[in-house]
């Protein structure tokens, strides 16, 4: 379920928007989609898992606040440029 620290790595390389960047919004929202990526694949195994998707969604609220945030402070057209090279629909 949880992420290995190179597939973390990779996130933090592709979606950094400086060099030594490790926790800006962008980044944040990378990792939380592909942790929430993991949970989905685990609930189709395990139907009735209430409490890690209680987590599920904690994870998926604070990734809604980021992209707001990218929304307000970037515009439009960096976050619909993140979303679709996420894969997030909406």
């Amino acid at each position: 379920m949880s992420i290995t620290s190179e597939k973390k790595k990779g996130l933090i390389n592709a979606y950094a928007v400086k060099e030594s960047d490790t926790g800006s919004s962008f980044v944040q929202c990378a990792i939380l989609t592909e942790r929430i990526n993991n949970l989905t694949e685990h609930f189709k195994i395990h139907k009735h898992d209430h409490h890690s998707k209680r987590g599920l969604l904690v994870l998926i609220g604070r990734r809604r606040k980021h992209l707001n945030y990218i929304k307000g402070k970037f515009g439009n057209e960096a976050y619909h440029g993140l979303i679709e090279k996420l894969g997030i629909r909406k």
